[in-house]
């Protein structure tokens, strides 16, 4: 891989929004790497990571992928180019092929996230869901000041049933070609901890940071964390 400094490009997952990358990117700026939020149309795994793909093909340095959530899952299926040289998942699903959102979050017991969410139509078809607002601090943002998380809360993006029960399609996940780093809390409610480790042993990460007390919105409630993780991938790719 080139030595040019890489671009880190920052993928959301469900029921949230790119700025919930916000203190990551201050971070990443003052660190002068660059840096794109990418806004996650959470409409389905093939769109959603053909969406990406583009943006990837605008940007003219090698780039490290970041996702957290279901944007592990975007990012797996979206990093077929040569020029992603490195993944880091935060608090996010790293799936094998077939593998989906619901799938890996109930691998193993811990997740409460289902008990949480509320369900409505969608006109282009199906349904898209949302976490309750009542339970959205304690399901998404334990750790988060009260005020904020009631603001992540009203602005979080909702995501299609089919976006999230949706499996992996690529053959090959990018993580078996491609170096990763893992960063997740032990406070995680939607992904179960266990999970994230199953999941950051089976791609054989170059590093793993487990945050003690950290919710699943470690973005916002950790970016020190998150960052020192993203900054150990791109220093790795560009050594």
């Amino acid at each position: 891989m080139s030595r040019q400094n890489p671009t880190v490009v920052l993928v959301h997952g469900a029921f949230a929004e790119s700025a919930g990358w916000s203190g990551v990117v201050e971070r990443l700026q003052a660190n002068d790497v660059p840096v794109v939020a990418v806004a996650n149309p959470l409409r389905s795994l093939p769109g959603d990571a053909a969406y990406v793909r583009d943006v990837l093909a605008s940007i003219g340095t090698p780039v490290v992928l970041a996702g957290h959530s279901y944007g592990g899952m975007v990012i797996t299926e979206a990093a077929g180019s040569d020029t992603v040289a490195g993944l880091v998942y935060v608090c996010a699903f790293a799936p094998d092929q077939g593998e989906s959102a619901f799938a890996l979050s109930t691998r193993l017991p811990g997740s409460t996230l289902g008990e949480t969410l509320t369900a409505y139509p969608v006109t282009t078809g199906g349904v898209e869901f949302a976490i309750r607002p009542d339970a959205f601090p304690q399901q998404f943002a334990a750790d988060v000041p009260p005020g904020l998380a009631a603001v992540m809360s009203a602005t979080q993006r909702p995501a299609t049933e089919i976006a999230l029960a949706g499996g992996l399609r690529t053959t090959t996940p990018a993580w078996r070609s491609i170096p990763s780093w893992f960063v997740f809390g032990d406070e995680d409610l939607c992904i179960p901890v266990a999970v994230h480790r199953f999941m950051a042993d089976r791609a054989g990460a170059r590093g793993v940071r487990q945050v003690a007390g950290a919710s699943h919105a470690i973005s916002v409630s950790r970016p020190d964390a998150v960052t020192a993780s993203i900054l150990e991938a791109v220093t790795a790719v560009t050594a």
